[in-house]
C-alpha cells in the first residue's frame, strides 16, 4: 500500500500544469510544412511508368510498370549559375577564412591581440577569454573532457567568423600577413609558406590574375543506413568545368561560352553546366547544411530541414508528366509546337540546325511555359541528374512504392533524364532515360533538387499549384 501511494504522489506531482491531466501528446505546436525558396509541391500519387509507347526501339526501358510517389518539393527551374555560384563562393570563402585563422593562431612570438588584423578571423570558440562567465555549460564541459580547444588537424572545431568580409583587392590587404595567405608564401610574423589563391596575370589567358579554382573543394559525408554507419569524407571539387564547351565539341568556337557562361552577369539565371552527379551531390548537401546552420542561429530549438538531394529517377518522371498520365511530354501532346507552329522546348529540332527553336545554346531557366506542376524546362534546355544508377531492366525489379535503383560503387552510371538543348525530340520524352558517368561534365547537363515532404498532401487534384 506504502509503494501505490508513493507511486500516486510522483505521477501526480509531474503532471504538467498545461495538460490538465488530459492526452495532449508531447508538443502542442502543429507542424507546417513551408515551401522552401523556389520549389513547388509535387503531390503524392501514382502513374505508369515507362514509354507511352513500348515498341519505340530506341527506349532504354520499354517495360511499363505502375508506381506510386510519396509527395516531395522540387526546384521550379534547373539550378541556375546564379544559385550555383553561391555555392562556390561560399566554399571558397569558408577555405580562405579558415586558413586566416590558423595563420592567426600560429603566430610566432606573441599571443595574438585585438590590435592584430588577423584577429577578427580567429575561430570564435577561442576568442572567448579565460573567464568561466563568458562560456557556455557545454564549452566548459568539453574543455574538461579534453575536446573544447581548438584542433587543427579537425577543421570541425573550427567556428568561422563570418561576420567580417574578406579583401580581395591588393590595396586593401590588412598587412603582410594578411597578403602572404592570400597570394602565397612566408608573412613577418608566419611560420608556414602558404600555397596562396590566386594565378598570377602572366599566367592566365586574358592578362588577369585568377582565383585557383581547384583550391576550392567541399568536404562532406552522408550515413549510410544500411550499413549503419558514417562514409568517408569526399572532397569535391565544386568549380565548374568551363572547358566542357571545348571538349564536347571539336573543331568548334565557343570560346565565349568558356570564357563568360558560368560568371557573367549575362548568364546569371541561365542553369548550370560542367557540373558533374558528384559536384550536385555536394550542392544538395551543402544547401540543406547551409540553411540548417541559419536556422539554428535564428532561433533555439529549431525545426532542421528535411535535406536536400537529387531526384529519383521516379520522382523526375512523375514530376515532369505533370499530372498527364500517359503523356509523351511534359505538356502532354505528342508534338513539340503548339497551335502557332512555335516551339515548346529547346532542343535541336532539325539535323544540324541548332537555331529553328530561335536559340543556339541554353535559354534562361524560366523560359517556355511550365508543365501542370508549375515546372519549367522539364524537358530540354538540359538534361538532368537524377540519384538513380542505371540499369537497362530497372524497371522489372524495383518495388513499386518509391522506386529507386540506390547507388552503388560497381556502378558508376547515372540516370539521365529530360533531354537538352543538343538534343533531338526524341530525348525529351518524359519517358525516355539516358545515362553518364557520375564523374563526368558536359556542357548540356545540370540538374535540379529535391525535398521530402514530411506528412502527407492534400493530393494533386487540389493542389495549389495546379495551373489548369
Amino acid at each position: 500500500m506504502r509503494i501505490f501511494i508513493l507511486i500516486s504522489v510522483i505521477l501526480f506531482a509531474s503532471c504538467s500544469k498545461s495538460d490538465r491531466g488530459q492526452l495532449v501528446g508531447a508538443t502542442s505546436t502543429k507542424f507546417t510544412s513551408t515551401p522552401p525558396e523556389g520549389m513547388i509541391l509535387i503531390p503524392s500519387g501514382s502513374f505508369t511508368m515507362g514509354p507511352s509507347n513500348p515498341s519505340a526501339a530506341l527506349d532504354q526501358n520499354p517495360t511499363l510498370k505502375t508506381v506510386s510517389i510519396k509527395a516531395f518539393y522540387m526546384d521550379e527551374t534547373e539550378i541556375t549559375n546564379s544559385e550555383y555560384r553561391q555555392f562556390v563562393n561560399w566554399v571558397r570563402d569558408s577555405i580562405v577564412r579558415q586558413e586566416l585563422a590558423e595563420a592567426a593562431y600560429f603566430k610566432i612570438g606573441e599571443d595574438i591581440n585585438e590590435d592584430d588584423p588577423l584577429w577578427e578571423f580567429m575561430p570564435d570558440y577561442n576568442r572567448f577569454d579565460e573567464d568561466d562567465d563568458e562560456k557556455s555549460a557545454y564549452q566548459i564541459y568539453l574543455e574538461e573532457n579534453g575536446r573544447g580547444f581548438l584542433d587543427i588537424e579537425n577543421k570541425s572545431t573550427f567556428r568561422l567568423n563570418w561576420d567580417i568580409d574578406i579583401e580581395w583587392d591588393r590595396s586593401d590587404y590588412l598587412d603582410a600577413n594578411y597578403a602572404a595567405v592570400l597570394e602565397g608564401g612566408i608573412g613577418p610574423d608566419l611560420i608556414e609558406d602558404y600555397e596562396g589563391f590566386f594565378i598570377p596575370a602572366d599566367s592566365t589567358p586574358n592578362g588577369l590574375r585568377a582565383f585557383k579554382t581547384k583550391r576550392i573543394k567541399y568536404a562532406f559525408r552522408e550515413f549510410d543506413i544500411e550499413k549503419n554507419k558514417w562514409s568517408e569524407y569526399e572532397s569535391i571539387e565544386v568549380y565548374p568545368d568551363t572547358t566542357v564547351w571545348y571538349k564536347d565539341f571539336k573543331y568548334s568556337y565557343n570560346e565565349p561560352m568558356h570564357n563568360d557562361y558560368f560568371w557573367h552577369d549575362a548568364y546569371a539565371d541561365y542553369p548550370v553546366v560542367g557540373v558533374s552527379w558528384e559536384q550536385a551531390k555536394a550542392f544538395a548537401h551543402w544547401r540543406t547544411a547551409y540553411y540548417n546552420q541559419h536556422t539554428k542561429s535564428q532561433r533555439k530549438n529549431s525545426e532542421l530541414a528535411s535535406r536536400y538531394r537529387l531526384p529519383t529517377e521516379a520522382e523526375w518522371e512523375y514530376a515532369a508528366r505533370g499530372g498527364i498520365e500517359r503523356a509523351e511530354y511534359p505538356w502532354g501532346g505528342p508534338y513539340t509546337t503548339d497551335d502557332k507552329g512555335c516551339f515548346l522546348a529547346n532542343f535541336k529540332p532539325e539535323r544540324g540546325d541548332y537555331t529553328a527553336d530561335q536559340i543556339l545554346y541554353t535559354a534562361e531557366a524560366e523560359s517556355y511555359w511550365p508543365n501542370d506542376f508549375g515546372l519549367f524546362n522539364m524537358s530540354g534546355n538540359v538534361s538532368e541528374w537524377t540519384d538513380s544508377n542505371y540499369e537497362k531492366s530497372s524497371n522489372d525489379f524495383v518495388s513499386g512504392l518509391n522506386p529507386n535503383l540506390a547507388g552503388s560503387d560497381s556502378n558508376q552510371l547515372k540516370v539521365v533524364r529530360g533531354g537538352s538543348w543538343k538534343d533531338v525530340a526524341h530525348y525529351l520524352k518524359v519517358s525516355t532515360r539516358d545515362y553518364e558517368l557520375q564523374n563526368k561534365k558536359r556542357s548540356y547537363i545540370g540538374f535540379r533538387t529535391v525535398q521530402s515532404y514530411l506528412g502527407e498532401d492534400i493530393g494533386w487534384q487540389r493542389n495549389p499549384n495546379k495551373i489548369f
